[in-house]
């Protein structure tokens, strides 16, 4: 089972939290980590990260915070994903821990599965906006909500 990195789970979490407030003010990278339980140290910089994308951006002062830029219907998990990834590519070779020093050279009897999980994986990721994910759990809290 392939497992997303907690930095870049922390990402997705911070975007979704500032897509859950947006045209509501800036947030403070307090209420978002303790709303997405991010420890406050590792959000500080995915944030700071975050900024160079376009979609978020800070504003300083006592009513400061961040805020999403662009609209949650036009940013995919894909896409926070590999942002995070940085210059990794999508279709490496998924097969061992460290792919430099791979013992098989990227060409065990795993390696074709494993990239074809990654390709199934990023294919979902790819099809689900933030704004999915928002109208998930808005539909989610409403269904809990009637069973009151």
């Amino acid at each position: 089972m392939a497992i997303v990195p907690k930095r870049n789970q922390y990402a997705l979490r911070a975007i979704f939290e500032l897509a859950k407030h947006q045209g509501k003010g800036p947030q403070k990278i307090s209420e978002i980590a303790r709303a997405q339980a991010i420890p406050l140290r590792f959000l500080e910089v995915i944030l700071g990260q975050l900024k160079g994308t376009g979609w978020v951006e800070s504003k300083r002062g006592f009513y400061g915070g961040y805020l999403l830029k662009c609209s949650p219907g036009d940013i995919t998990v894909g896409d926070v994903l590999r942002f995070m990834q940085g210059n990794a590519r999508t279709m490496d070779c998924v097969a061992c821990i460290s792919k430099h020093d791979c013992p098989f050279n990227g060409e065990c009897a795993f390696a074709s599965m494993w990239n074809k999980v990654n390709e199934a994986m990023f294919k979902i990721y790819d099809e689900t906006t933030i704004q999915d994910l928002i109208d998930k759990e808005r539909k989610k809290a409403g269904a809990s909500a009637k069973m009151v």
